[in-house]
């Protein structure tokens, strides 16, 4: 086994140098580092930097995300996706100024029981914010640490991950945020997933895989379940008005996020049936595109009304309402309906 002691000075004194300059890395703000390591799941940092900066000047404080209205929230997050993320943090932002005295909680295991708040975050924000000696495992410290350890245990496995963080925890001991934040920048500059670039790793020597041969078979993960395939139709509705038929969603998956209205082309509902009326309806989708969550993909054909209809003839349900076009901003529409939007526009 190499020397630990070693590998840990290589490794940080590569990221002292090397480290790429972010915004969340100027504070020791916990509540801003917080932030970060919420967006950053699923998502770029090159895509997270703007919505950061957005959020933290219209959000400077935790008193003020508190006193948001969650319509607030998801619309800074808007593009962004997950928006479950969102919600959480902003439900565990009302917990810590409620039952926290507006100050994120120093104790790992306090701040482990906040809303959306998992094993990697409460080890990231805990190490980075406050120097406790805990390892962060993601995708990155996964991909470095079974390289560097020609370790071929299967990483989708919660024992594996349970593994990694107890064989890293002699590195977490001292300047465990910057141990963290070095061993996910070496997975995300240097040992990347394909073409890794091990000539200028800063712990080649550390590396068995790479003395071995092995780095290309590396991380073992098993097989990703394949993703459901959901046909959705929209339907678009306009007014005499120049107004456009919008719907609040009221599924688990974006909940409350407005779309044009749409259904499953399998189910028995429309928005004719939903309204109550006769809209005709162009037979062929006037745009078609796909959108991929986590789990799912949605290929969505868009159909236009023939005719604009006269709104004061249409009784709408609750969820339903007349959008002008110009106001899209007001409202919280998702990535899907945002691209469906810019479609009508250029129409």
């Amino acid at each position: 086994m190499y020397n630990k002691k070693i590998f840990k000075d290589n490794l940080l004194r590569w990221f002292d140098a090397e480290q790429r300059e972010m915004p969340w890395r100027e504070t020791k703000n916990p509540y801003y580092i917080w932030l970060s390591e919420i967006m950053l799941q699923q998502t770029q940092v090159a895509t997270v930097i703007d919505y950061y900066l957005r959020f933290i000047k219209r959000f400077p404080t935790i008193e003020s995300l508190n006193d948001a209205k969650e319509d607030e929230v998801l619309k800074l997050w808007e593009g962004l996706g997950y928006y479950s993320r969102a919600r959480n943090f902003h439900t565990a932002i009302k917990d810590v100024y409620q039952n926290h005295n507006s100050k994120v909680p120093n104790d790992p295991d306090q701040f482990g029981k906040l809303k959306g708040v998992g094993p990697y975050t409460q080890a990231a924000v805990m190490s980075i914010a406050f120097n406790k000696p805990l390892a962060t495992v993601d995708g990155n410290v996964f991909r470095v640490w079974s390289r560097l350890n020609n370790d071929d245990r299967d990483t989708k496995l919660q024992s594996t991950r349970k593994a990694f963080e107890q064989e890293l925890q002699p590195y977490v001991e001292a300047r465990s945020g910057d141990f963290n934040q070095a061993m996910m920048e070496l997975g995300a500059m240097v040992c990347t997933p394909k073409s890794p670039l091990c000539l200028f790793c800063p712990v080649q020597d550390n590396c068995e895989a790479f003395e071995k041969g092995t780095v290309s078979e590396l991380p073992v993960k098993t097989t990703k379940v394949s993703k459901k395939t959901v046909k959705q139709h929209v339907y678009i509705v306009k007014n005499k008005q120049g107004e456009y038929l919008i719907e609040q969603r009221t599924a688990k998956l974006l909940n409350n996020m407005w779309e044009f209205p749409m259904y499953e082309a399998t189910s028995q509902f429309n928005v004719n049936s939903e309204l109550g009326m006769n809209i005709p309806f162009l037979t062929k989708p006037s745009y078609k595109l796909k959108h991929q969550f986590t789990h799912l993909q949605w290929d969505i054909e868009v159909f236009m009304a023939e005719a604009t209809v006269d709104k004061q003839q249409v009784n709408l349900p609750e969820r339903m309402h007349w959008m002008k076009f110009e106001d899209k901003e007001q409202y919280n529409f998702p990535v899907s309906m945002s691209k469906i939007y810019k479609f009508l526009k250029g129409h």
